[in-house]
């Protein structure tokens, strides 16, 4: 037995030498080719990490340079034009409630609490209170977001009730009235109405400034009727707005039919951003087991091929996404807006191929070009309904935010 077994073993060694022979290589350089697999495995692992730490720690820089520059310049925003500095200045207004709308994110993944500190203190001097002019229109919901966010992570009551009134003043009268942009403009005093249907959401970027902040009203009181409503408006306006042969939505229905100068239809990019921003915070607010939430996570696919394919080469979403070359320069807010969508998107599992990765690191790159070193961004298109001409020296709040969205989400980064 001893001696079968001592044959056998010889007769494996010797077949072993002879396919080593056969194959060129000896059985030391055999060993060296096995050997050299997990280190380029390993190798390759270590890159990976770098590029991914490499991308976090530029997006801690850029958030925390872009959140305090902006902060620094609340009392100074001499460079916004005259025609919309007034409602700039006005911390209610949705310019400045866009940018704490990314400030409080930016809050959520820094633990930063001196920022924390500074929301707070601009709640308190505004009493919490909400514009009172045009109660039911959506600008007017977006700061009550930040007032919501203080009543749940800082546990303050009194933060929430101006809200609860206004909403709970809509829900006892709500809003009798279509979707379509085509009635006159009017006016409430000093806050412009581009037509009756704003008393509802009949418009793209209406679907940042609300929805989100109802949803948040019944995750602070516990009662599902904010939700409801907040649910019921958006999907009213959403299915109404959206484009399932484009997979982007139109800023109201005075687009329906617009043509840009290629005639390809006209979608507004930052109009655009503002959705796509808000589909993932709207999501994250959803009780579990919500009947919507698949709903939402459907939509927020379609919305992510449509806007993914459109990307240009420099990173940038173009300010008119199906005609990029409208808007030839670099536009910061909708590319904002959307990045962090996206980054969401991966994030969470719900976008895992590696196209999207490749689109947000491109898209996020884009951005980090926009902001100096100081905190400024560039790049902003101003105030505006359509996609309007931009310049370099363009700065605004809400673009500010839109920054501060995308870092925050890129500081989670795990490609």
């Amino acid at each position: 037995m001893k001696y079968t077994k001592l044959k056998l073993s010889t007769i494996a060694l010797s077949l072993a030498l002879g396919l080593s022979a056969c194959s060129g290589e000896t059985p030391e350089q055999k060993t060296n080719t096995i050997d050299s697999k997990p280190a380029k495995a390993m190798e390759m692992e270590k890159s990976k990490e770098m590029q991914k730490q490499g991308i976090q720690s530029t997006a801690m820089r850029i958030g925390k340079s872009a959140a305090n520059w902006q902060i620094a310049q609340l009392g100074n925003l001499n460079y916004i034009p005259e025609s919309h500095r007034a409602k700039s200045e006005n911390a209610k207004f949705w310019i400045q409630a866009s940018f704490y709308i990314g400030l409080t994110r930016w809050i959520d993944a820094t633990n930063d609490r001196q920022l924390a500190s500074f929301v707070k203190e601009v709640a308190e001097e505004e009493d919490y209170e909400l514009i009172l002019e045009r109660p039911y229109h959506a600008d007017d919901h977006a700061i009550a977001q930040t007032y919501l966010w203080l009543a749940e992570h800082a546990d303050i009551k009194e933060a929430y009730k101006p809200t609860k009134e206004v909403f709970d003043m809509i829900l006892s009268k709500p809003p009798q009235v279509g979707l379509n942009m085509g009635d006159s403009e009017s006016s409430t005093g000093k806050y412009h109405l581009e037509g009756n249907c704003q008393l509802r959401w009949c418009w793209a970027d209406a679907l940042f400034m609300a929805p989100r902040a109802w949803a948040q009203m019944t995750k602070v009181t516990g009662d599902p009727k904010y939700l409801e409503y907040g649910d019921k408006e958006f999907w009213a306006a959403a299915d109404y707005l959206f484009s399932d042969e484009y997979g982007l939505f139109f800023r109201d229905s005075r687009y329906f039919d617009a043509k840009s100068d290629n005639g390809e239809p006209v979608f507004w990019g930052r109009g655009n951003g503002w959705v796509f921003a808000a589909i993932p915070m709207i999501i994250e607010e959803l009780p579990e087991g919500h009947p919507s939430r698949a709903r939402y996570i459907e939509l927020y696919k379609k919305h992510a091929e449509g806007l993914m394919a459109l990307q240009k080469e420099d990173g940038y979403w173009p300010a008119s996404l199906m005609d990029p070359d409208k808007v030839k320069t670099p536009e910061v807010s909708g590319t904002g807006f959307i990045t962090f969508g996206l980054a969401w998107g991966v994030n969470n599992g719900i976008l895992n191929d590696q196209r999207s990765k490749d689109i947000v690191e491109k898209g996020w790159s884009a951005i980090t070009q926009a902001v100096t070193d100081d905190g400024r961004v560039h790049w902003v298109q101003h105030v505006g309904k359509s996609p309007d001409p931009v310049k370099e020296s363009d700065s605004q709040l809400y673009g500010t935010g839109a920054v501060l969205l995308a870092a925050s989400e890129m500081l989670e980064w795990n490609k």
